[in-house]
């Protein structure tokens, strides 16, 4: 039987790990990173205890990730700095999604960097 809190809300770790690791459909489909974390934090967020808080930071880091992204287009022509961000993007949205998993799993709060925060 699920145990809620006072909020009416239950724990669920296995749901915000599955949220984290979702981030990872991008390099399948090439958008699935931001659409799934973003409907299971839209329709999860009232049920489960952290998805409100961590779903905001995983929309916030692939929103950001799409800017700097955008921004490293330019850059290209710039002695072809924009390539050596391209390829740091790449490297962090691959690692820290795992990492976040990680410390989901064990019971510790994620951390995502340099996030713009389009939603608070």
């Amino acid at each position: 039987m699920e145990q809620y809190n006072q909020d009416g809300k239950r724990p669920d770790n296995n749901l915000l790990v599955l949220t984290h690791l979702s981030q990872l459909l991008t390099y399948i489909s090439g958008f699935g990173g931001l659409v799934v974390p973003l409907v299971l934090w839209l329709t999860q967020k009232d049920k489960v205890v952290g998805m409100d808080s961590q779903g905001k930071q995983i929309v916030n880091f692939q929103l950001s990730l799409i800017v700097y992204g955008l921004l490293s287009i330019p850059l290209i022509f710039v002695f072809g700095l924009g390539i050596l961000t391209l390829i740091a993007i790449c490297i962090v949205s691959l690692v820290i999604p795992i990492v976040n998993a990680i410390k989901v799993k064990n019971q510790e709060p994620p951390v995502y960097f340099m996030n713009i925060d389009f939603i608070k």
